[in-house]
């Protein structure tokens, strides 16, 4: 499962659609909005994301990640548009037989996207926006 969407992620779905009966491990990660960052209250969140190409740069992301750390399936969902505090704006599954392959690769994954993938993160303050590097 690797895809941009405009809702809410569903998390349980996303974990059975990763994990399968081969597997003793699954390593997950929630990027979730906050309320302050900077010291500056923030009200939400928005995303932006070349479409396509995001999702590509994802799958690609995924498949060095099974190549380079043996695990058994990744899933990436990225949300868009507009993300309220406590929400997550990203979820990674990693299934693997072990866990410390599932959570190398985890976190293999959430650093790649965060530095290769066309996805743009603005941030919505009481003051006004930032589109954040």
């Amino acid at each position: 499962m690797i895809r941009l969407q405009a809702g809410p992620i569903d998390v349980p779905a996303l974990v059975d659609a990763t994990r399968g009966d081969g597997d003793g491990a699954l390593s997950l990660f929630l990027g979730t909005a906050r309320n302050v960052n900077a010291g500056r209250r923030v009200l939400f969140l928005e995303y932006e994301a070349y479409g396509r190409m995001a999702e590509r740069e994802m799958e690609r992301i995924a498949g060095e990640a099974v190549d380079k750390f043996a695990v058994t399936r990744v899933s990436i969902v990225h949300r868009t548009g507009r993300v309220t505090i406590g929400e997550a704006s990203i979820a990674i599954a990693v299934a693997s037989p072990h866990r410390a392959a599932a959570m190398a690769a985890c976190t293999y994954v959430i650093d790649t996207v965060k530095t290769t993938v066309p996805i743009w993160k603005r941030e919505h303050f009481e003051d006004g926006a930032v589109w954040v590097e």
